[in-house]
This record gives C-alpha cells, sequence and structure tokens, in this order.
C-alpha cells in the first residue's frame, strides 16, 4: 500500500470511529492506528480535532477502546522479547501508539466531565487474566496474532490484581527512554534490554554512549507523550493545581527505584546543558533544515523542569512522599558537577546576546528556551545550597546577576515576558539570602561597555553591588507600572544586601535617595493603605548600610545630609500637610500646563535614562522616575525641597508589603481570591480605569501620578480614604530613628559642597572620620521569598505557558500537542500572523498572552533570621497565603 493510500484508509478509519456505535475490541479494524500512519505528522494532520471532539462527544466508547487498544498494544511491544524487531514487535508499530495517545489524551483533559472517568480509566487498580510470563508480555495485541479465542478485554476467573493502566503506561515509556535498539545502542554484555545507561556525559557519567539520529528521534517521541500524560496541568486553574496536583506527575516525581530517578534525571539534564548552539554553522542554515536535536533539548528541559519543581500534593493520611528527582538535585556536591551545571546553563542564557550581535543579524539560531535555563537556574538555587555557595566562591556569581538583570531589563515593559521578569527576581531574592553573595558585590564591574545597549549605563565606573543598585532602581521606574507586583521583592533584594555593601558609587547613593523622596512624597503614602510598607522597606536598606557599612559608604551618608529637609518633614507629616501638598502640586501642574512651550520650565528626564544607553532613552513615558535630583530646581535636602516634579511621574503602585517583625499578609478563602486585596474595595468604574493589559493583581495606581491619583482617592466616596488615625498606625513605626541620629550628629561637622566643588572629597573624608553616637548595629535579617498556594500555581503556570508557547507554532519537529484546546491554568492570546520574510517563512503566532499570573493573588516576602536550604512555602488547605514549611 503506498503512502497516499495508507493515508486515505486511515482516515476513513477516523470517520468510522465516529459513525459506528461500538466497535467490538476484537475487531481487527484498531490494527489500523498502528499501522497506517507512516509519520508523527499523519496522526495529527489526519486526526483533526474536529473528529477527536465528534468521537469523545457522540461514540465516547469507541474513543475509550481505541485509547485501551494503542496503550494494551504499546505495553505488549515493549515487553517483547524481540522488540524492536521489525517482523514480530515493530518499532513503527509502537511509535504510532505513542502517537495516538499524545493525540487524543489533551481532548480527554479539556473536558470535565471525564475527570472521573479519567481517574478510573488511568488509575484505579485492575484484574487481568493470570498467566504464563512470556503469554503476558504478548497479551492484547489487537492485530489477530494471538489465538486465544476468550474475549481480550474482560476478565476470566483466573485473574490478579494489577497496577493502575497509567502507572504502566508511565513505566513503559520510562523503559522505553532507556531501551536497547530503540534509544540507545545495542548492549551485548546487558542481561535486559532495559539498560538504565545515562545518554549523556556530565552529571553522573563520565562517557556518553552512542547515539543515532533515529534514537533521538524515538525519545522525542516519547518525552513528548510523557509531557502530555503530565499537562493534564494545563486544564486545571492555578489555584488549584499544587492543591490536587496531576497523578501522572506525582506517580513520575515519587518513583522509589533510585536508579531509574537518576538515570532520567541525570539524562535530561546532561542532554539539556551538553547541547552547544554556537557550533560552526552555515548562516541562517537554521531558516531552511529543521535541528531535530534542538527539539530533544527542549523535551528534555521541559520535563526536567515539570519533575523538579512539581508540589507533590499534601496527602489526608501519612506522610506526604518527597519528590526524588528535586531530592536528587539538592544531592549534588561535586566541584565537577557544579562546574558543568554553571557552564551548561550560562553557554544557553549567554547566546541570545551573541546571537543578535554578529555581523549577520539573525544569522544564529537564537534559541528560545532561556526562561526556561532561568527556571532552572532558580530551581538549583532553591534546592541545592552548595551549589548557591560554589557560584560565589568561583565568582560566578556576577555573570548570573548580569545575565538575570538583562533578561529582565530587556522585557521589562513586554506585557507577554512580565512571568519571566518576576523570575528573574525572585531568582536574585533567592541568591542574595547569602552573606557571602552581598559581600561579593564589591568587586569592581570591569568590561561593563560590554553589555548590550538596552542595559548597559553610559560613564559607569562602580561596582557589581553599583550596577545592582541603578538596575533595581530602572526596573521600578521605568516598568511602567507593570512590576508592581515585584517591588517587595525588589527592595528585600536592597535589604538583603545592604549589611555587605561598601564603596556605594554617587550614581548609586543618589539612585536611593531618588527612591526615597519618591517613596515619601504624600501622594505615594496617601494613595493607598500599603505603600507606606514599601518606604518602611527602603528605609530598613539605607539603616542597614549606616549601622554596618559607615565608613565605607561615604556617598550614601552625603546624599542623606543633602536631603536632612526630606527625612525631617517625614517624621512631622500628617494627613493636612500631606493633602496640602498634593494640591499645591495640582495647582503647579496646572500652571505648567498653561504655559507656552517656550516659557515652560523644563522638567529633567529621568537620570537613569541618562545615564542609560540612547537607544532606549526616547521610547519612555513617564513614570516614577521622575524625582528630584541634587542638581534640579527641586534638589533633594535643598531649601526647596519641593514636589514639584513629583505630579509628572506615575507612582509605584502599592504590592504585597514586605513584613515587618514576621508578619505576612495573607489571603482569605472567603473572598474572590482571583482579586488583589488592595482592589477588592475598589468599584467597577475605578478598576475600569486602570491600564489596559495590566495583569489583574497590578495595583490600582501604577501608571497615573501620584498626585493626581492620590487627589481621587481623596475625594472619592469609594476605595481607600486615609485617616489621621490610619496614619499614627504606621508613621511613629517607620525606621528613621538612625537615619535623624545620624543627620543630628554631621549636620554641624560636616559641609555639604556640590560633587563638582573641589571641596567634596574633603567632606566625604570628614564623613568617613566623624564620630556617630547613638546608632547601634541591629542583627542582619534574611527576607526570602515565600511560597503559597497562589505562588505555586503562578509558577507552573508559567512554566506550562513556556512548555505550550515551544509547542505552539507547528515547524521543524513540533506538531501542536495543545493547540485549539481549552487551556484553563492560564489565557492564550494569538496575535496577527505577521508577513512572510526570510526568517519567518509562514509568519508567526506569539505565545502566551499577558496574564498569564492572573490568579496569582500575593507574593509574600518574610522576614526571617536564617536562611532555609532546600525548603518551600505552601499551604495545603485550599488558598490561604500563609504558608506551612515542608521539605522538597
Amino acid at each position: 500500500m503506498g503512502a497516499s493510500d495508507s493515508k486515505l484508509v486511515f482516515k476513513q478509519g477516523i470517520f468510522r470511529l465516529s459513525k459506528d456505535k461500538s466497535i467490538s475490541a476484537n475487531d481487527p479494524y484498531w490494527t489500523g492506528f498502528w499501522e497506517l500512519p507512516e509519520s508523527t505528522e499523519d496522526v495529527f494532520s489526519l486526526f483533526s480535532p474536529v473528529d477527536i471532539r465528534r468521537t469523545r462527544d457522540t461514540s465516547f466508547a469507541n474513543l475509550e477502546t481505541l485509547l485501551l487498544a494503542v496503550t494494551s498494544r504499546l505495553i505488549g511491544l515493549a515487553n517483547h522479547p524481540s522488540f524492536p524487531n521489525p517482523d514480530t514487535a515493530p518499532e513503527k508499530d509502537a511509535l504510532n501508539c505513542i502517537r495516538i495517545l499524545t493525540r487524543l489524551l489533551p481532548f480527554m483533559y479539556e473536558a470535565d466531565h471525564l475527570e472521573v472517568w479519567e481517574d478510573n480509566f488511568f488509575w484505579d487498580t485492575r484484574r487481568r487474566r493470570s498467566r504464563k510470563p512470556q503469554s503476558a508480555r504478548t497479551e492484547v495485541l489487537f492485530d489477530g496474532a494471538e489465538s486465544d479465542d476468550k474475549p481480550l478485554l474482560h476478565d476470566t476467573e483466573e485473574s490478579e490484581q494489577t497496577k493502575p493502566l497509567g502507572e504502566e503506561l508511565i513505566d513503559t515509556l520510562t523503559d522505553l527512554l532507556f531501551h536497547s535498539d530503540f534509544t540507545l545502542p545495542i548492549s551485548h554484555t546487558a542481561r535486559s534490554k532495559v539498560t538504565y545507561s545515562i545518554w549523556q556525559s556530565g552529571v553522573g557519567c563520565n562517557m556518553a554512549v552512542g547515539s543515532t539520529k533515529e534514537f533521538e528521534s524515538n525519545r522525542c517521541e516519547i518525552l513528548r507523550l510523557l509531557l502530555t500524560l503530565a499537562s493534564k496541568s494545563m486544564y486545571m486553574p492555578s489555584n488549584i493545581l499544587p492543591v490536587k496536583g496531576v497523578k501522572a506527575i506525582t506517580y513520575m516525581a515519587t518513583c522509589p527505584d533510585k536508579q531509574i530517578v537518576l538515570s532520567v534525571l541525570c539524562s535530561l539534564l546532561n542532554t539539556t546543558l551538553k547541547y552547544n548552539p554556537a557550533s560552526w554553522r552555515v548562516p541562517y542554515d537554521h531558516v531552511v533544515f529543521k535541528d531535530p536535536k534542538q527539539i530533544l533539548v527542549t523535551y528534555c528541559l521541559q520535563l526536567l523542569l515539570v519533575l523538579i519543581l512539581y508540589p507533590i500534593p499534601e496527602t489526608s493520611y501519612g506522610q506526604t512522599p518527597k519528590n526524588n528527582y528535586r531530592h536528587f538535585l539538592g544531592r549534588l556536591h561535586r566541584a565537577q558537577d557544579f562546574q558543568f551545571l554553571v557552564e551548561g546553563m550560562t553557554r544557553v542564557l549567554h547566546q541570545p546576546v551573541h546571537a543578535n550581535s554578529s555581523y549577520l543579524p539573525g544569522s544564529q539560531k537564537s534559541l528560545k528556551w532561556a526562561p526556561e535555563m532561568i527556571m532552572l537556574f532558580w530551581e538549583a538555587l532553591q534546592c541545592n545550597k552548595r551549589f548557591r555557595s560554589f557560584i560565589i566562591d568561583t565568582n560566578r556569581a556576577h555573570d548570573f546577576v548580569i545575565l538575570i538583570m538583562f533578561y529582565a531589563l530587556e522585557q521589562k515593559t513586554d506585557p507577554s515576558k512580565q512571568g519571566v521578569v518576576r523570575m528573574c527576581i525572585f531568582a536574585l531574592q533567592t541568591f542574595s539570602v547569602e552573606p557571602t553573595f552581598g559581600k561579593s558585590l564589591n568587586k569592581k564591574f570591569e568590561g561593563q561597555e560590554s553589555l548590550p545597549a538596552s542595559v548597559r549605563v553610559a560613564n559607569f565606573n562602580g561596582t557589581y553591588a553599583d550596577y545592582l543598585i541603578i538596575s533595581i532602581y530602572t526596573l521600578i521606574t521605568a516598568s511602567k507600572g507593570k512590576l508592581d507586583a515585584i517591588y517587595p521583592a525588589l527592595l528585600a533584594i536592597l535589604k538583603n544586601i545592604a549589611a555587605y555593601v561598601e564603596h556605594l558609587s554617587t550614581a548609586a547613593s543618589s539612585k536611593l535617595l531618588q527612591l526615597f523622596a519618591s517613596m515619601s512624597s504624600p501622594g505615594f503614602l496617601l494613595a493607598n493603605e500599603t505603600n507606606h510598607a514599601l518606604l518602611q522597606s527602603l528605609l530598613e536598606s539605607v539603616n542597614a548600610v549606616i549601622e554596618h557599612r559607615y565608613s565605607e559608604n561615604p556617598n550614601l551618608i552625603y546624599m542623606i545630609l543633602r536631603a536632612r529637609k526630606r527625612f525631617e518633614a517625614l517624621r512631622s507629616f500628617t494627613l493636612e500637610s500631606g493633602r496640602e501638598e498634593i494640591e499645591r502640586q495640582e495647582r503647579m501642574r496646572k500652571e505648567q500646563a498653561n504655559e507656552p512651550p517656550m516659557n515652560s520650565s523644563p522638567v529633567r528626564a529621568d537620570s537613569t535614562e541618562s545615564l542609560r544607553s540612547p537607544n532606549s532613552s526616547h521610547t519612555r513615558t513617564s513614570t516614577l522616575s521622575n524625582v528630584p535630583e541634587e542638581n534640579s530646581a527641586f534638589a533633594i535636602g535643598d531649601d526647596e525641597d519641593s514636589e514639584a516634579e513629583d505630579d509628572h511621574r506615575p507612582t509605584p503602585s502599592q504590592s504585597s508589603p514586605a513584613t515587618h517583625n514576621s508578619r505576612t499578609p495573607s489571603v482569605s478563602s472567603s473572598i474572590d481570591d482571583t482579586m488583589p486585596l488592595q482592589l477588592r474595595g475598589l468599584s467597577e468604574k475605578a478598576r475600569g480605569k486602570m491600564p489596559a493589559g495590566q495583569p489583574s493583581f497590578s495595583r490600582q495606581n501604577s501608571t497615573t501620578s501620584l498626585s493626581s491619583h492620590a487627589a481621587a482617592n481623596l475625594s472619592s466616596g469609594t476605595g481607600f480614604m486615609p485617616t489621621p488615625q490610619w496614619i499614627e498606625t504606621w508613621l511613629p513605626e517607620l525606621p528613621l530613628h538612625t537615619i535623624l541620629t545620624l543627620i543630628s550628629e554631621l549636620s554641624l561637622q560636616v559641609s555639604l559642597p556640590d560633587t563638582s566643588s573641589p571641596d567634596f572629597h574633603a567632606s566625604l573624608d570628614a564623613i568617613r572620620g566623624a564620630e556617630i553616637r547613638g546608632i547601634d548595629p541591629s542583627p542582619v535579617r534574611v527576607h526570602l521569598f515565600e511560597w503559597s498556594t497562589l505562588s505555586l500555581g503562578w509558577y507552573e503556570s508559567l512554566l506550562w505557558g513556556f512548555i505550550f508557547a515551544s509547542e505552539m507554532v507547528v515547524s521543524k519537529g513540533t506538531v501542536g500537542v495543545w493547540n485549539g484546546t481549552l487551556i484553563r491554568l492560564f489565557k492564550v492570546q494569538e496575535t496577527a500572523a505577521e508577513g512572510p520574510s526570510l526568517l519567518a517563512p509562514r509568519g508567526a503566532v506569539d505565545a502566551v498572552g499577558s496574564n498569564l499570573v492572573q490568579r496569582i493573588g500575593s507574593l509574600n516576602i518574610r522576614g526571617n533570621h536564617s536562611g532555609s536550604d532546600g525548603q518551600r512555602r505552601h499551604s495545603g488547605n485550599g488558598v490561604n497565603g500563609i504558608g506551612t514549611v515542608r521539605e522538597v
């Protein structure tokens, strides 16, 4: 039969599925599903979503029989002693069974009414006839080869209890990943055809086993089906997924066989990190030819992440089993293994930078899995403290700081990349809990000029700490309010490193004080009920520098003295004075708007943009960053200590407050968990004024000016209404004692010339030598990222968004496994296809929409006196935001 004839017969067989109401399990018709297709493309193109849904909704018994037939055939083939013999146990049959299952399962998962059926079909224990071992291996072939006349799908009097079909399927697929002459070379010394040999050299293996394109293609097919089995995650809401879990992933992650876990873990890890996309190639060859190796690496990395970040759901009986993949990743300890991980990760993370900086832009293949690699890096940081120490001790921490900040800064205003930016910041926060990390940042940053223009700081001459502080300032002020949910995390990074930084430059010190000027403005403090927590967090960072590294940071002390009137005014802040200031700013703004352009006073642009490369300075809109500086008309600490320029900048919106004294905000399950607490008091009209495209948990004043929004709040009958009593609940608690004592001690001892004055350095020397009384160092506190049910749901939705997006465009080996199905974990937003080009001859489809993390209600930060190695916090009781500690 020719290829076209077999396709026609296969399509006719698909039509019959929905026509005939109940086809016998013993009908030879079923053999066509594993004998006729010639490729993966045949299965996915001929077995359309319409065909599957029509059969599911009108002839479900046939679909159930098909699933059982191909599953049983696959298990029987894998257990056949001569597999993959082309005559008795063909490889083609096994691959087609895998393809059919991959095609069908997403459409079973999307149907809520089939959940009970799925549990019974795949996860209930079964009974089957007892047979001799050899006969049992060839049971239910559905190809007429069996001479047994008894019904193949019914129990007989002689039966035995066996494991659930889903578990047997996963065991079979795992064995096939290491099957001789199918995914591994033939071994003449092995006793079994299944030898758990690690595919690639690296962790746990010094010599790679041989491989061929056929073996790698077969591995791709198996990995794709394993991902499909795990993709039940995509059909559950993000607040339910961490609590309920997915049985297929739970079974894989809790596998008790150490040899299997280590073989799978090391094979996936080594294949991912060993791949080198920078090997010599003909320019633009990736446009014409598909690279099956890259597809294999993609599936390896994705399945690896699915396994290691999966939180095992808590059980109502006994102890919750541990995730063994995560456990053994945390047990790595050899320096050569860590070196292998670091080299592989940095190779991938560097690649997008190099791919776009060649003489022929786009001529080299640009990897799409840099976000997944950042996720793997973050996982390694969380579960392996020795890995964190290795990176810091070998000075590789600097490389990762720059790379992570590159991705965060590069994508800070892209709505579809906000989850990636958040993940970058949380990874840095995890990094920053190590005291040695903060100390390592005091190294001078050489070669900053070689950075891409979008993240380069012009005329920079400072340390890694300076660069990090300036970059954090830029993320807060230049993200147009899109990153307000991670302001607490950004400030937590500052607090974690503050007690260790030395020799902060004038530029970095200025940025800290500009943040203070903005966050202490009345418009910001009165905008909502939690913005004061961000100010408190920033003040704690400044205090830590003063208390622990006073003499090593004269530039910061100088900036504080210049801003002394702001600090003193903050202590006497009242609701009445705040309202007066907001009204004054509003009058000035209107007056400036009515003045002719030639007579209007110049408004200073964001100082960071004046430092950053000019490429991005012309595309920014007004943001929080337009704060007074020492050289402006309303300089920080000048006699004209005014907020006149504040009305040109939007507020950094409120977000989950950084906690003080380990206070953690909770999310009540009795309130709509999809809406942050800060938004639940707003009217629909007020919510409608939020910027379009914002994730639902972004705060209400993200891209409006401080003064205008605060005025609206103060005059509105709904929403937050500040009162004098409310101010008294937090104003006395602001940690101003250290700063005010410093100002009191130094104001009469130190003159404050301009930074360009010849006397400036003499003033810095006077600051270094001054004796400060009344300031006692407080204990250094670590501010950890706290896992909750909602944050775990966000994290898993981010990963599955990556997986969905990488499979979405059908080309070069991807088949669109989940295209057209009803995804519930995140929203999919398709954009209009681009016109054809050399690099995108078919057009392009953007991947996952901007609200990937829509349902997360809070990402909390809790101060702690000690770090935690390999611990995640989450709640197993609904969606309560207060976490409980569990081992991972």
